[in-house]
């Protein structure tokens, strides 16, 4: 068979539904014989691609067909090897093999691992391997655009380069240099070079021996050189064909033209800037480097039945229109710019967004054989659509996948790493062991039960790193704790030993090989071997498997903290798709994945600036005037990637353009592309009438609350509880937070891993102050060692060691040389932390004294320690901070541990910087004679009385409702805030009625 002369090349507009277009086209010319329709090979971009064109067949194929034979090229960025049908099958070509993808990574890491060393200039082995990654992508950049490594040594740019950029080429040299030799001491190369070779060849060997069997280039937009040179081969093989998808045949030739590239001025030499960002440069390159003519292309005779008008293509030719030609807008027909069918939606935010595509796919299913496509590069939005979904049992098949790192199996393993690898800091110790999948089975009830005692254990701050550090929490002499302790250890000891050895493993020289068998087993053990169930599980299974048996190619030196790091680079990258089975109707697609697919509905979320298009990633190797240099696609190109995805997506019958105006880190920039359709269309781009009225209204209420300002009213028996001096002031100022705490004996937990807070250090205070009373006698220098003691043994938090140890120990020191000072001046102290009670105003009332001296006047002096700043005479005159003066009632109606006398000193003791002063620790007083909010100390115990007794008439032995922040000025502390649901109610006292209910 001789060479055809002219070029046999089609296209299939972006209204012509690709898949159904070709396949009806295909039945036409070759299905009236079927083995000839058989015998013929169609090759086509990818994988999810090949199983549209197989569905549309399968469609239109009456009384069924022989289906020809599907090839695909491969997409690199899907990680996809290249189709049989090409790779050493009918044609039998002589290729090199190519590395393995993970042993590529791993051994560029290492690669760069030590070379950064020799080059004095060591780097973790976390950004290592992310640069070995971004070393990879460039690479295969440099080999599919055909650059040598000889042009990347002969350009001559770095005196125009910051030092930064000069270093990171001259690093970039030295690892493609050593990595190609390396590649060839091993008789192997990249996966681009060995499919550019594969293209070479089959062009080659289809010149010399033309098949005898139709061979059809379909869908492909990839303007590489060694595919240009492909489809060029195929377009003119006596039964080749190429068909083009959304290739602008309405644009003018002179605005083609206008694209680029563009040759060097002969006279400057300067080159003029491409239309890089454009839907068509690329399918303009690629026609450019097969040497054809646009004009040359002839439309497919056939058109798909969920296709768009034909005018929808020229009015999206007018939108993406190059900026210097978007002024013809104003004049243009209304056909060349009508988007009838097209329609968009605002949301206010991602779940709004979220909702709103649910409901419109859900609608589209009503109507029979009608599909749904949902298109988004947003895999978190992908997730809340197909989360959403499941409310009416709809599965839909997300092609794009989900990352392993974000799947439960992803998410296990990395907390396991990154709980051991840590030290087992308390957050991520108790998420890894709370983890849905940690003791899946009958034992898991029992098992969560004993975890959730050791969450109460471990609450407030960070205990010492390892299990050491949890050994010590068994260890404490809080009594308050002892029988959660009691309880618990036996299950603790179990538990520990199922860690120990992944301790030892991390601790030292770690083996790698060892260490990931160790983590392997572990996972194993606390899942009961349900990790690896599912595809999850199986995706995770494997890559451990392959990383055991590459263990030899692992980082030169990793630190344990970087374990979690470094497997999540790994995880993120790991798509898990769900095997098929999901509604037949409907899938959720990434950009790439989309390519060529069609329903009669197609939605397009996430049009908002860095998702649709996606922020541009720099390369961290070669600075752009280097890539321009060597003739590197611009990072810009991308853009006009995403534009052509758009575009190829819009051709459907029904397109719905989404976006949220807020996400999760704040408010959102629109989509230069939807911007672009708004500004050409104006009000003829109609918004949805009804999809975001229905989200907002689906999931609310009938009936909207209002929530009133609670206040409780227990029974007379459920109000007689004991009282503290402390709970009084919580019960004048906040009497619902009261109710709370002592009625329903709801007590406040500390956070997890929490910060040292002002209560938990006013405890550590508490306590060194008492032992140091009760055990040393008060002798200066043991409160300083004391201090030293607590602070090296009991906590490694940073803020305990570097904000707050100086602080504590000066304070510690003026307590210290004050009491001494107050011996010698006839001052005396007699009692420390030491409880007492009196029945007063009916009931009983106890408290502890901080500390109680006997004054020089021989009464008894309340004295009450304040890590803080002590209350405000003004606090105590209103009757809202009555603590010294009920510890003077008690000493003088009542007992402390048989002491009881007369008060005449109340003093607060605080360890804080008072306004002005720069050193630590004062006295304060209500009785201060030079304050204008005093009270005189004989007045002290009496007004403290009279208040307590008529908040004790009022709320314990009488009936007043239990006001949630009654007097919200003097109640500060937040633990109730949640339970009496104060966010919805405080502030609306003065609200006309209906306002604020709910938006």
């Amino acid at each position: 068979m001789t060479r055809r002369s002219a070029p046999e090349i089609y296209n299939i507009a972006a209204h012509g539904g690709f898949a159904d277009a070709l396949a009806q086209g295909m039945i036409d010319r070759f299905a009236k014989n079927p083995l000839q329709l058989a015998r013929g090979l169609i090759i086509l971009p990818n994988n999810r691609a090949r199983r549209a064109v197989h569905d549309a067949f399968v469609r239109l194929s009456e009384d069924g067909l022989l289906l020809p034979r599907m090839a695909v090229i491969g997409d690199l960025e899907l990680d996809e090897s290249i189709g049989v049908a090409l790779d050493s099958g009918e044609l039998a070509l002589d290729v090199a093999p190519a590395i393995d993808p993970l042993d590529r990574i791993l051994m560029i890491a290492r690669l760069i691992e030590r070379e950064s060393v020799a080059m004095g200039n060591a780097i973790l082995s976390k950004e290592a391997l992310r640069l070995a990654r971004e070393f990879a992508r460039t690479m295969d950049q440099l080999t599919v655009e055909e650059i040598g490594l000889s042009e990347l040594f002969d350009i001559d740019v770095e005196p125009q380069l910051s030092g930064h950029w000069q270093r990171s080429l001259g690093f970039f040299r030295v690892i493609a240099e050593k990595w190609q030799k390396n590649l060839a001491d091993r008789g192997l190369v990249d996966e681009a070079a060995r499919r550019n070779a594969l293209f070479d060849q089959s062009v080659k060997a289809w010149k010399a021996n033309p098949p005898s069997h139709f061979v059809v280039a379909a869908g492909i937009t990839t303007s590489a050189p060694a595919i240009a040179r492909f489809l060029r081969a195929i377009a003119f093989l006596p039964k080749g064909m190429v068909v083009l998808p959304d290739l602008d045949m309405v644009m003018a030739d002179d605005e083609w033209d206008m694209l680029g590239p563009f040759e060097p001025d002969e006279a400057s030499g300067q080159i003029q800037r491409a239309q890089e960002t454009h839907p068509q440069y690329h399918m303009k390159l690629l026609l450019e480097r097969m040497s054809i003519a646009r004009g040359e292309i002839l439309r497919w005779r056939r058109t798909g039945p969920s296709g768009a008008a034909a005018k929808r293509s020229r009015a999206l030719s007018n939108a993406f229109a190059i900026p210097k030609l978007t002024a013809r807008w104003q004049s243009l027909d209304t056909n060349d710019r009508s988007l009838a069918g097209v329609q968009t939606v605002e949301a206010r935010n991602s779940a709004e967004e979220a909702q709103t595509v649910a409901l419109l796919a859900r609608e589209a299913l009503e109507t029979p054989e009608r599909r749904v496509a949902i298109i988004t590069p947003d895999r978190a939005l992908a997730s809340r659509i197909s989360a959403l979904l499941e409310r009416w049992s709809i599965k839909a098949d997300d092609t794009a996948g989900q990352p392993l790192s974000k799947k439960p199996e992803g998410v296990f393993f990395l907390a396991l790493l990154s709980a051991t690898a840590d030290g087992f800091p308390p957050a991520e110790f108790l998420a890894l062991l709370k983890h849905p999948l940690v003791q899946a089975g009958e034992g898991r009830l029992e098992w969560l039960a004993q975890v959730r005692k050791l969450d109460l254990l471990m609450r407030g701050p960070r205990p010492a790193p390892g299990l050491r550090g949890i050994d010590s929490l068994f260890q404490s002499e809080n009594r308050r704790t002892k029988p959660l302790r009691d309880s618990l250890r036996p299950w603790w000891q179990e538990t520990r030993t199922i860690f120990e050895a992944a301790e030892r493993a991390l601790s030292g020289a770690m083996d790698w090989a060892a260490l990931l068998a160790e983590f392997r087993q572990l996972a194993d053990r606390l899942t009961n071997g349900q990790l690896w169930v599912g595809p999850a599980g199986r995706e995770l299974a494997d890559f451990l498997s392959n990383m055991e048996d590459r263990a030899t190619l692992g980082p030169m030196k990793i630190q344990s903290q970087e374990i979690a790091g470094y497997f999540e680079t790994f995880l993120s990258d790991l798509p898990v798709r769900p095997p098929y089975g999901g509604h037949p109707r409907i899938a959720l697609y990434g950009l790439l994945e989309a390519r060529l697919q069609q329903a009669e509905l197609v939605i397009c979320c996430g049009l908002n600036e860095g998702s649709w298009p996606q922020a541009i990633t720099p390369d961290p190797w070669l600075a752009p005037m280097v890539r321009k240099s060597l003739g590197l696609p611009a990072q810009e190109r991308q853009i006009g990637l995403s534009a052509h995805d758009l575009v190829g997506a819009m051709g459907a019958q029904n397109v719905v353009l989404t976006r949220a105006e807020r996400d999760g880190s704040g408010p959102a920039i629109a989509s230069r592309f939807l911007l672009r359709l708004k500004a050409m269309c104006g009000d003829n781009l109609k918004e949805h009438p009804v999809a975001k009225g229905f989200a907002r209204r689906i999931d609310q209420p009938d009936d909207l609350i209002r929530i009133e300002q609670p206040a409780p009213e227990p029974s007379a028996e459920q109000r007689l509880v004991s009282l503290s001096v402390t709970n009084v002031d919580r019960l004048i100022a906040d009497p619902f937070a009261f109710y709370a705490s002592k009625i329903m004996r709801l007590g406040s937990l500390d956070m997890i891993d929490a910060e040292p807070s002002p209560a938990w250090r006013g405890s550590i205070i508490h306590d060194i102050l008492e032992r140091w009373a009760k055990e040393d006698d008060y002798d200066p220098d043991a409160l300083k060692r004391r201090a030293l003691d607590f602070l090296n043994e009991r906590s490694s938090h940073p803020l305990m060691r570097t904000l707050w140890a100086p602080r504590l120990i000066e304070g510690l020191i003026w307590v210290a040389e004050t009491v001494a000072q107050q011996r010698t001046d006839q001052r005396t102290p007699l009692k420390s932390e030491e409880k007492g009670s009196a029945h007063i105003a009916g009931v009983d009332l106890f408290g502890i004294a901080d500390r109680i001296d006997r004054m020089p006047d021989g009464g008894l002096g309340i004295v009450d320690y304040k890590t803080g700043g002590p209350p405000s005479n003004r606090q105590v005159k209103e009757g809202f901070a009555l603590q010294l003066g009920l510890l003077g009632a008690i000493a003088e109606r009542g007992d402390f541990g048989g002491l009881s006398g007369k008060a005449s000193g109340f003093e607060y003791w605080s360890l804080a910087k008072q306004s002005g002063k720069d050193s630590f620790g004062y006295i304060a007083t209500p009785t201060n004679p030079r304050s204008r909010d005093k009270i005189e100390t004989d007045q002290m115990v009496s007004h403290a009385v009279a208040e307590f007794t008529k908040a004790v008439n009022s709320y314990i032995l009488g009936d007043e409702p239990m006001t949630a922040k009654l007097h919200p000025e003097y109640a500060p502390y937040a633990d109730y805030d949640q339970l009496m649901r104060l966010e919805e109610w405080y502030g609306r006292a003065d609200m006309p009625e209906g306002e604020g209910d709910h938006e």
